[in-house]
């Protein structure tokens, strides 16, 4: 793929221990409730494919279960099963093949499993949904507290239990890395198990794994090294958190700041900050949704953690998500439904932010025909301009 001449941060290659990365531009991960026991399908190929295609510098597959238990419902994503490598391998190849970085969030529901799509109300599965062919099953956590009153309570896992749970992390990763991705995401965010345990509002422990801030961050740490221990040194591990989790403020952004500089310590190169989840949908943030409102934690933890981070939260201009490098508020930028508007949009931004040779991040065979338009268009300006 030719070069492409950038004046701008968004579109400078960036370079995360051995891997080389050709723009800031992340695609975020979007659970798409398409898959088939567990596994993804030619939808996925499609779906991601045209990411890579569109212009954009890592590619994230959607949020991916570690365990069958851990999936939200009977449709999301996971790669706890070897017969899931194959298909997972082909998409990342044909990423990989259109200049993009393969990437994939690995993480765990927890007590936010066993139930339905967002269009159906994240309700808890039921006798009903038994009858048609998609039972429900129990759910675990950190403690017996429900996420929703009309949820069961789940089943808080024993310290053997948790010692198994971090097993299922290693193995996935290494399945992950067999898949050939080159980025892998530890999900510790949006109200999901690792957050769980984070969070006093879902951890009542009194034993190893709870009370203390160092006790509620002690299975993260664990899941890190473990997932460190089986990720090749010259491939980056990125994790995500939620930088505060609701009104009550039980998990500060000073927690997140100590917990992603343990997670540095670790092994983790990049932090995507998000918020909220605790409480109601993954999607819930406490804070109001303005363009750039996750901003702000990627700043902070970024100067007080000493760590890389990406930015989040309605990015959808070209000169905002630059404007947010050139401030070093972040180091990359991560957006998700504008992709799925505009599956183009590295390339539209590259053109409004003045890169020579946009179009080159496009497809050989979409570039050569659109430069020619591009010639025709400029060959009719020309001779208007002579008139």
């Amino acid at each position: 793929m030719p070069a492409v001449s950038s004046p701008s941060l968004l579109f400078t290659p960036m370079q995360l221990r051995g891997l080389s990365i050709r723009n800031r531009v992340v695609v975020s991960p979007m659970c798409q409730y398409a898959s088939e026991e567990g596994g993804p399908t030619d939808y996925h190929l499609v779906h991601l494919g045209k990411f890579a295609m569109g212009g954009a510098g890592i590619v994230f597959t959607e949020e991916t279960a570690v365990e069958a238990r851990g999936r939200k419902s009977h449709h999301c994503a996971g790669i706890y099963d070897d017969a899931h490598v194959p298909a997972y391998r082909r998409i990342n190849e044909f990423i990989r093949s259109q200049g993009a970085v393969p990437a994939i969030q690995i993480g765990h529901g927890g007590r936010k499993g066993s139930g339905t799509a967002p269009w159906e109300g994240y309700r808890p599965l039921g006798d009903e949904d038994a009858k048609r062919g998609v039972p429900p099953w129990r759910t675990v956590s950190a403690s017996a507290v429900p996420a929703d009153p009309r949820a069961p309570a789940p089943h808080a896992l024993t310290a053997g239990e948790i010692a198994g749970v971090v097993t299922s992390w290693r193995t996935a990763a290494a399945r992950a890395l067999e898949a050939g991705y080159d980025v892998i995401e530890i999900h510790a965010a949006h109200g999901y198990l690792l957050h769980q345990f984070l969070s006093p509002l879902a951890n009542r422990r009194d034993d190893a794994y709870g009370g203390s801030l160092e006790g509620r961050m002690r299975l993260v740490l664990e899941i890190v090294e473990a997932v460190r221990a089986v990720w090749p040194p010259e491939h980056p591990v990125f994790m995500r958190v939620s930088a505060v989790d609701g009104s009550e403020n039980a998990w500060s952004m000073e927690d997140t700041v100590l917990l992603a500089r343990a997670a540095k310590e670790r092994g983790v190169d990049v932090v995507t900050t998000s918020s909220g989840g605790i409480a109601g949908p993954g999607t819930a943030a406490p804070v109001p949704r303005t363009p750039g409102y996750h901003v702000p934690y990627a700043a902070k933890v970024r100067r007080d953690a000493g760590i890389a981070t990406i930015a989040v939260g309605l990015i959808t201009e070209p000169r905002h998500a630059e404007d947010i490098l050139r401030r070093g508020e972040a180091d990359l930028v991560a957006l998700a439904r504008e992709l799925l508007w505009n599956p183009n949009w590295p390339a539209h931004a590259a053109r409004e932010l003045g890169v020579t040779g946009y179009l080159d991040l496009l497809p050989h065979g979409y570039a050569w025909w659109l430069k020619r338009r591009e010639d025709a268009r400029e060959a009719i300006r020309a001779a208007a301009a002579r008139k």
